[in-house]
């Protein structure tokens, strides 16, 4: 539960970032902070994602019970 968390809190703190850039009202120091957090937090996503990612390809169960690691497809 701790990785849902953790995401769930890592990308509110990204769309509030997004929020407070589209605003306009920041100035140059304060969008430059807003920013560098911002891309910390993408960077906390990602790797949430990609743990998760990981987790699903190793528990892939074959149909003769073998577990096997297959690519993730996205479907995009």
């Amino acid at each position: 539960m701790a990785k849902k968390s953790g995401f769930e809190t890592a990308l509110k703190q990204l769309e509030d970032a997004v929020t407070q850039l589209e605003s306009g009202e920041l100035s140059l120091e304060q969008s430059l902070k807003v920013f560098s957090t911002g891309v910390e937090q993408a960077d906390a996503c990602r790797k949430s994602l990609q743990d998760v990612e990981l987790q699903v390809e190793q528990l892939l169960k074959q149909a003769d019970g073998s577990f096997t690691r297959e690519a993730f497809l996205d479907e995009d």
